[in-house]
């Protein structure tokens, strides 16, 4: 049984939109962290977009100049597997939203990782237990999903039934520890708490666009109108990631659902995932939404 004092090194598998957030936050908060990716050229944009989180901290005033520096210096990438897990104390995965390829890579770090490893998933549709036995060690796996990280700081909890207790109660403290309001859930149930409710959110604002109800922009016109909200659904998809929606909701046969995908499937094929690549529904950094006169139309 480990407690937090135990967790000094954090492997992060991927280093897409969330997995460089939960590594950033990290190694702000005295973790040693390393990030893998297959792909040497992820890494460029991790860093760019990092750069530009640790500008938003400093103007915030959270952080100081000194501070990210002497967590950068906690940092490092890396295309070498066994490398990876080498010392690995805990590992947050946050790969494509594939159920054959978390199976595939939770193989090969369950070989790899020493016995002293918890493993955890940032899975935002797929069960754990979907997968858990794929590494080897489902007692020592859980799911930890992440939203922002920064901006919206929650992060759920949600054991496969063979999660041992105390791993419940070391990711909360984990959580904590980086900053995260974290809420447990009882059992499993797909979408976690806030996913639930924004799937249903996101699904009513795709039917509008996608039967000709209205248009992109002012379905975000009335969200932001009526709530005072800086960014409407479509701008929520695009911090989300386009790529990542379409594995959530292409999976439901309902002809909303179809619809919708096939919406995200036409910008994806465009390579036009989101924020995270300068386009999306909306061109980044200056996206429309933002625009003074945007709520006025």
């Amino acid at each position: 049984m480990k407690q937090l004092k135990d967790i000094k090194n954090i492997l992060i598998l991927g280093s897409g939109t969330l997995g460089l957030r939960i590594a950033l936050a990290s190694v702000l908060n005295g973790y040693k962290v390393t990030i893998y990716d297959i792909r040497e050229e992820a890494f460029e944009q991790a860093k760019k977009i990092q750069d530009e989180l640790i500008k938003m901290l400093l103007k915030a005033g959270t952080i100081s100049h000194e501070d990210s520096k002497k967590a950068l210096q906690n940092q490092t990438f890396t295309t070498d597997a066994k490398l990876a897990a080498a010392d690995a104390d805990l590992v947050s995965e946050s790969v494509t939203e594939d159920l054959e390829l978390k199976k595939k890579v939770w193989a090969q770090f369950g070989e790899l990782c020493p016995k002293k490893t918890i493993f955890t998933t940032n899975t935002s549709s797929l069960l754990p237990s979907l997968y858990a036995e794929a590494t080897g060690r489902p007692e020592r796996f859980c799911a930890l999903h992440f939203h922002d990280v920064f901006y919206a700081n929650v992060v759920d909890i949600m054991p496969n039934p063979q999660t041992e207790s105390w791993i419940i109660d070391l990711l909360k403290a984990y959580g904590e520890s980086i900053q995260q309001t974290v809420v447990i859930m009882k059992r499993e149930s797909p979408g976690y708490i806030f996913n639930a409710m924004l799937i249903s959110f996101l699904g009513a604002a795709g039917a509008l666009v996608t039967f000709d109800v209205a248009s992109i922009e002012d379905v975000d016109r009335s969200w932001m109108g009526n709530f005072k909200m800086p960014m409407g659904p479509y701008g929520i998809l695009d911090e989300i990631g386009l790529d990542t929606a379409w594995h959530i909701i292409h999976v439901f046969e309902d002809e909303k659902s179809i619809r919708f995908s096939a919406l995200l499937k036409a910008y994806i094929d465009q390579g036009k995932l989101g924020r995270k690549v300068g386009e999306g529904f909306y061109k980044y950094p200056k996206p429309r939404f933002q625009d003074t006169d945007f709520i006025k139309g």
